[in-house]
């Protein structure tokens, strides 16, 4: 179940109760280890981190309209997840991130191409995920984005 709203706060005050301490957590440990540039909102009416279309005009190539994104946090049935293109476009930052994860965590990595699923709140390694946020530039994210276009 995504939470309604059209905006950032309404998102942040429409995730359910038991979730909502844990999913302000993540939000917030991504705003603190998010690099100059990226900013967070409204991504395919979810909650996103996008490179604004004052960085980078073009937009999103599926959606022009919409930023670039770069990740993305949802309150879905049965879990809080983190979308992070960086992890599915990066093959090194994606092992890096698969061979932290167990030092930060004791529950198995629930995770596919970008998105990591966390279905205990209480287990999210807010560290880490802090740590991911913080390992690529706006710049690099632009760069490997139009690497990948290019292909």
């Amino acid at each position: 179940m995504k939470a309604p709203g059209t905006t950032v706060e309404e998102i942040l005050n429409n995730i359910p109760e038991e979730r909502s301490a844990a999913f302000r957590k993540l939000h917030e440990t991504i705003i603190k280890n998010l690099p100059k540039g990226f900013e967070a909102g409204m991504s395919y009416g979810g909650l996103g981190y996008v490179v604004p279309h004052s960085i980078y005009p073009n937009g999103y190539h599926c959606k022009p309209s919409e930023p670039l994104p770069f990740a993305g946090i949802a309150s879905q049935k049965n879990t809080i997840n983190l979308y992070h293109m960086g992890i599915y476009s990066d093959p090194k930052l994606l092992e890096w991130f698969v061979a932290e994860y167990p030092k930060h965590s004791k529950q198995k990595l629930d995770m596919g191409k970008s998105c990591i699923r966390f279905k205990k709140p209480e287990n999210i390694p807010f560290e880490l995920i802090g740590e991911l946020m913080s390992k690529m530039s706006v710049k690099d994210w632009i760069n490997l984005y139009e690497s990948i276009l290019k292909k």
